[in-house]
């Protein structure tokens, strides 16, 4: 046993007592040809209206998160992928006051179709190195960091 702790991970606040909701969310960092990502603003209406995220949604019971993923980019952009052209980077853990939030990321370079949101949110092809210029929920902001070493800045 380790008897000093990791950089930055001595103040860490304990995960709070008692059962917490665990909702298994998918997201998908589209590429384009010129290496940028692609990210949706949340329409107005919606809870965290008006920030930006990766596409994607939740996963519903008994469906797999790349069926889920196939689904949501299909309803949200009206794109065809398959499950072959979903690769996973990486994923965010994170409490939010009501429930808990499971979020992998795939990353998707081959898709059939034209990006167009269907929901009416704005959507922006961005590099990776500027998204951080763009607010976003707490839960997908540790998913930049993979996407920068991935892609660059």
């Amino acid at each position: 046993m380790a008897s000093d702790a990791a950089p930055g991970c001595e103040a860490a606040p304990e995960p709070a007592a008692g059962p917490a909701r665990l909702v298994l969310v998918v997201a998908c960092a589209l590429v384009d040809a010129d290496n940028r990502v692609l990210i949706a603003q949340r329409p107005q209406g919606k809870q965290l209206a008006g920030l930006w995220e990766f596409p994607g949604g939740k996963v519903e019971p008994g469906e797999r998160p790349e069926a889920a993923l196939i689904r949501e980019l299909r309803e949200e952009l009206g794109i065809e992928t398959r499950a072959p052209c979903l690769a996973p980077l990486a994923f965010a853990s994170h409490a939010y006051e009501d429930f808990h939030l499971l979020m992998p990321l795939f990353v998707c370079r081959k898709w059939r179709g034209f990006v167009q949101g269907h929901d009416g949110q704005a959507l922006k092809w961005v590099r990776a190195g500027r998204l951080r210029d763009y607010p976003m929920p707490p839960a997908d902001a540790p998913l930049i960091p993979p996407l920068i070493e991935l892609l660059g800045p």
